[in-house]
């Protein structure tokens, strides 16, 4: 495994234990209709952090640890808020998966698109549409080259 292979694997890491924050940010100000499709979301992003520990680990690597809180990219205080902070989270995780796919081989490469194809279709299904590129946000955001990335 390269060290470009580690880092990315460690990030998609970051981005797994973030999402699983999110979710319970999600879960507590969604409406009922969508609860269980939150629930799902939460439980996938669980398993998917859970594999990529073990999978530093047989690695020799020294999984990242989760944060006690992370910043919110805006105030969750009802349910479009909890929609729109859903998407954000599947499109977050998407990108971190496609820079996984880039960097990783074999199975683990395998594993990165599966993911990346996970977070793409919650994002669809969350926003209610999909976008050209999931995981490449300056193609899916129309934005030129000097566009700095998502944090």
């Amino acid at each position: 495994m390269s060290g470009a292979e580690l880092r990315a694997m460690q990030a998609a890491l970051g981005a797994e234990h973030a999402a699983v924050y999110g979710y319970g940010i999600v879960g507590g100000k969604i409406g009922d209709a969508r609860r269980s499709e939150a629930r799902e979301a939460y439980d996938a992003h669980r398993a998917r952090r859970d594999l990529l520990t073990r999978a530093v680990r047989d690695l020799d690597g020294r999984p990242e640890a989760s944060a006690a809180a992370y910043a919110l990219p805006f105030p969750v205080t009802d349910a479009d808020a909890a929609v729109r902070l859903a998407v954000e989270l599947e499109e977050r995780v998407a990108g971190v998966y496609s820079d996984l796919v880039r960097a990783a081989t074999g199975d683990r490469r395998a594993s990165a698109a599966e993911a990346l194809r996970e977070a793409a279709v919650r994002a669809v299904r969350w926003r209610g549409g999909s976008v050209a590129f999931p995981g490449l946000a300056e193609r899916a955001a129309g934005a030129t080259a000097s566009a700095a990335p998502r944090t």
